[in-house]
């Protein structure tokens, strides 16, 4: 979440056949997507999802939390991800750019546990009040509400990774970080970024859906179950949307971090809200400041959408089967 989100009645790219809940036994054509998967097994397929995207993507969110730094160490300047990524391993250690990973897997499976079942439930109930089956206004809907509790359980998970992300950081463990943010800035301080995460997040989830759906049209218009189309439509609608709403990133990041060399140059002691943060950074950065990062930020959300995409919709079609 990083930031990715379900599609497709009963899941993504599902096909929209219906509600999930209520459905009689022998009603599916498991050649199609599942759209009768019971709640604890989206709960199951997107827990598994979170975790193995996070995961995977780990090292790769590392470099783009610190390419968005606003002052950076002389020593932490990045040319490329893998440049980066290459440097961090050279002068830091070859476990420096997993440090938070823990936190983050304890985090990322229930949030994405939650998300997934959320957006199912919501997306069911929203079809039915409207009568329709297949509208991306819905999928947008019901992709911002589940978004809402999703970013409620990632948001202090995303303050604690991202101080120990950064060049430098006196926080050696995710406990001590705790620890630190708690007894300096209260507990105000994990949820500081929350409002700019949903600013950032809802508007992401919106061009995610459009361009998901886009490209199942055209790829797998009979949304059969194939891996393959959820890789392809996944990255695709991740690339874009991650792009449009970088400098939404860029702010979450700076509210996340607070950091330093930014506040003193900026001549504050801490930073909270939206406004300040754009201020501040175009205060530093100008208009190029919003854009910090956008490399890794895009080669970041291509292989975790896509890697999301296809490993919940793998464990989701696996684990229905099962039960039938």
């Amino acid at each position: 979440m990083a930031g990715v989100a379900p599609e497709g009645g009963g899941g993504p790219g599902g096909g929209d056949k219906g509600c999930s809940w209520g459905r009689e036994e022998g009603d599916e054509d498991y050649e199609t997507l599942p759209t009768s998967a019971s709640l604890p097994t989206h709960m199951v397929a997107g827990a598994l999802a979170g975790v193995i995207e996070h995961s995977v993507m780990f090292p790769v969110d590392c470099v783009k939390t610190r390419m968005q730094t606003l002052c950076p160490d002389p020593k932490a300047h990045y040319r490329s991800v893998f440049g980066a990524l290459l440097q961090i391993i050279q002068k830091e250690g070859v476990l420096r750019p997993v440090r938070g990973l823990n936190l983050t897997i304890l985090g990322a499976g229930p949030a994405h546990a939650l998300y997934f079942s959320a957006y199912e439930l919501f997306k069911c109930q929203l079809n039915a009040c409207f009568y329709c089956e297949k509208s991306h206004i819905v999928n947008g809907l019901a992709g911002s509400a589940a978004t809402l509790l999703h970013d409620a359980v990632m948001s202090p998970v995303e303050v604690v990774k991202q101080r120990l992300q950064i060049y430098n950081s006196p926080h050696l463990t995710a406990f001590r970080c705790i620890q630190s943010i708690w007894v300096k800035e209260g507990i105000g301080a994990f949820y500081k970024s929350y409002t700019t995460q949903l600013t950032m997040n809802i508007p992401f989830q919106v061009i995610h859906f459009v361009t998901y759906e886009y490209v199942q049209d055209h790829i797998n218009p009979k949304r059969t179950y194939n891996a393959l189309s959820h890789i392809i439509a996944g990255g695709m609608a991740g690339a874009i949307a991650a792009a449009a709403t970088t400098p939404l990133d860029v702010c979450k990041t700076l509210l996340n971090t607070q950091e330093k060399k930014a506040l003193s140059m900026a001549n504050v002691k801490q930073l909270t809200g939206m406004a300040n943060a754009v201020r501040t950074i175009y205060q530093l950065g100008g208009v190029s400041g919003f854009f910090k990062g956008i490399a890794a930020r895009v080669l970041f959300q291509i292989p975790s959408t896509a890697l999301s995409w296809s490993v919940y919709e793998f464990f989701k079609y696996s684990l229905t089967k099962r039960e039938s």
